[in-house]
């Protein structure tokens, strides 16, 4: 297990520290909600970051994916009842063989080359929550906010409660670009790794939203009598 992964846990740790009041802040006043993750995911800074470690990291990319398919190569020697898993017995056996100490290094060197990648973009977020309690407070201070809560907590709210567009315009405003090189010595943060891994959630449920929009779309064209949504 990588260091990143041992890290990882719920996020709203920014939240508390970017929206806190003046302790003087009355019950009466303006409230609204706002969505960390994707107030970052929607500026400037992150999708371009994100497009630069695929061009700068290409290369570690590459390997990784070498290194895994190696990986899944050996393992496959041992998955004796083909069900795609190495279960207890298997890894027993696994254990005895002359190929585990190869596959041991294969496995460290793949998490050696997630932690540059996930590190890479651990780095670009914490360098746009470094400036999100700023932007935040722009828009409290324009909008006379005196509340700010995690939508997720909430039964309800109206639309026009939600100032997650406008924090993500402030911070495109105060961090239009941010690097993808860690200097040397740097270690991601606990709060960046829990705002990164919950980020990483958000797109991977969203690229699955979009292929299952995709395959209703292409099974709705191939049985245009199928109604729609069956």
């Amino acid at each position: 297990m990588t260091r990143i992964s041992k890290l990882l846990a719920p996020t709203g740790l920014i939240l508390a520290a970017a929206a806190a009041l003046p302790a003087s802040a009355q019950v009466q006043g303006n409230m609204a909600t706002v969505d960390i993750p994707r107030t970052i995911i929607g500026t400037t800074a992150f999708q371009t970051a994100y497009e630069q470690v695929n061009t700068t990291y290409a290369q570690q990319n590459e390997l990784r994916r070498t290194k895994a398919q190696e990986r899944q190569t050996m393992l496959a020697k041992f998955d004796k009842n083909g069900d795609k898993q190495v279960d207890e017995t298997e890894q027993a056996a696994m254990q005895k063989s002359p190929d585990f100490a190869k596959l041991q290094t294969l496995e460290q060197e793949i998490a050696g080359l997630n932690n540059q990648i996930d590190g890479a973009r651990v780095f670009a977020v914490e360098q746009i929550i470094m400036q999100y309690p700023s932007a935040l407070q722009d828009v409290t201070t324009k909008d006379q906010i005196k509340f700010v809560i995690d939508p997720s907590t909430l039964l309800f709210a109206p639309p026009e409660a939600d100032i997650t567009a406008k924090v993500t315009a402030a911070l495109n405003t105060r961090v239009p670009a941010v690097g993808v090189v860690p200097p040397s010595g740097w270690q991601p943060s606990r709060e960046g790794i829990q705002v990164y891994q919950e980020i990483q959630q958000r797109l991977i449920q969203a690229s699955i939203a979009q292929q299952q929009q995709q395959q209703a779309a292409a099974a709705q064209q191939g049985n245009p009598a199928a109604p729609a949504g069956r």
